[in-house]
């Protein structure tokens, strides 16, 4: 594995990847990769990146040792990488700081983006009013209703929020729309995904960005794991949630090369992977063409992309980066699911172990983490990529949870507090 170079010159990742975009865009994607190519080797790009890395979004992000999570469940030592601590919240600003970089150096002043949780969305806007960039953001408008407080955000950092009504209205649709405005306005727009998916370059360029957080790991996890008695350098598995893939590839890329670390992807099993409502590409999937790269995509007997559910926007998405594809068919990576119910359940748990309120993404990884623990020793670990914090899902938490998120004034005095609603939490 330590051979291991992917993508070839033409962003294949084995039979995944490639490009397969309409002629309106290769000109745009061309342009990309030739810039790309430049300047991720361009000292001044580099330094000016880990710069704001370090100055802006706070990094290096912790690692914290879950002990009370360990201690109750038994067996592994549980760590959480603390991406939630990023400014922003979550992950994705590692990557849209990165895109918008190019974006100033390649000339192009309006930059679009598609967003299913909100978090890139965010990211997005937050980088584009530092840079003085016009920001435009195609979101669906089933996912505005269950994110309206990034919606909301996006519009106090001078985004323009555009809600989605076709499809399914969630993020598969978002990113539909989000390239018909490329393909229209390529001269002025740069198109920052939020995934390791779409044509080449956008998967592996997204996963360099990302794969800060991987790197960083490396780095803290030897001390940490001598302090609480493990005898390895590394965890014994690194796991963390797959929708597109970002997060996952940014901490899984860097430990490809350590056989000894299971890399181990977890996917949204919505009501169950036998139920026909979930967001399992890399389980029930079959390899298709999606969003201009082959992967493994949600499809009907005819090639017909199928309706996803998750209760995370952010994993609600019928396909998959193609890195991930290739990282099944290989075995160097394997991918579970969680459902709904599971992740809420990890949700609450982490609330109430570790006083750490979790996006619901992230809450996938974590409902694993906890199956997974009492199933290995005392002396190994298990590294989560704890991708994002859940302020954002507080509402959805809430409406699942039969309580009322914002107290009215008739409710005063009726088992609320402060004037904020008492919610009645079940783990």
């Amino acid at each position: 594995m330590n051979a291991y170079q992917q993508p070839d010159a033409r962003g294949h990742f084995g039979p995944y990847g490639g490009s397969f975009v309409s002629e309106t865009l290769t000109y745009a994607i061309s342009e990309l990769r030739d810039a790309y190519a430049h300047y991720q080797h361009d000292p001044a790009f580099v330094a000016e990146f880990e710069r704001e890395l370090a100055r802006f979004v706070g990094r290096p992000s912790p690692v914290y040792h879950a002990q009370g999570m360990s201690t109750e469940l038994g067996g592994a030592q549980i760590f959480f990488k603390r991406e939630d601590l990023n400014h922003t919240g979550a992950h994705k600003v590692n990557n849209t700081i990165g895109q918008a970089m190019l974006a100033k150096r390649m000339g192009k002043p309006r930059v679009i983006a598609e967003t299913g949780a909100g978090q890139h969305g965010v990211a997005t806007a937050t980088i584009c009013a530092r840079y003085g960039l016009e920001c435009v953001v195609y979101m669906g408008s089933e996912d505005i209703k269950r994110q309206s407080p990034n919606v909301y955000r996006m519009k106090l950092l001078g985004a323009t929020v555009v809600p989605v009504e076709s499809g399914s209205k969630t993020l598969k649709d978002a990113l539909n729309e989000a390239l018909r405005d490329w393909v229209a306005n390529v001269d002025n727009t740069f198109y920052i995904i939020g995934t390791v998916a779409g044509p080449h370059p956008y998967p592996m360029m997204v996963r360099d960005f990302q794969s800060v957080i991987g790197r960083e790991c490396i780095q803290q996890m030897p001390d940490l794991l001598a302090e609480v008695g493990c005898h390895s350098l590394q965890p014994d598995a690194v796991l963390a949630c797959v929708g597109g893939g970002s997060n996952a590839m940014g901490i899984f890329h860097p430990y490809i090369g350590h056989p000894a670390t299971r890399l181990i992807g977890i996917e949204a099993a919505g009501e169950g992977l036998d139920s026909g409502k979930h967001s399992a590409s890399l389980q029930r999937g079959l390899p298709g063409v999606l969003h201009g790269n082959r992967t493994y995509v949600l499809q009907n007997e005819d090639g017909q992309v199928t309706e996803t559910h998750s209760v995370s926007a952010g994993l609600d998405y019928p396909g998959v980066g193609p890195e991930h594809a290739w990282l099944k068919d290989i075995g160097r990576a394997e991918y579970v699911g969680i459902t709904d119910t599971e992740a809420l359940a990890a949700f609450h748990h982490l609330c109430r172990t570790e006083g750490i309120i979790p996006a619901l993404e992230s809450s996938h990884a974590i409902a694993h983490a906890m199956k997974l623990a009492p199933q290995m020793r005392r002396d190994q670990s298990i590294l989560v990529n704890l991708s994002g914090r859940g302020d954002k899902d507080i509402g959805t938490v809430a409406d699942l949870s039969g309580a009322d998120f914002y107290c009215r004034p008739s409710c005063r005095g009726q088992g609320v507090k402060g004037g904020t609603a008492v919610v009645e939490l079940h783990a």
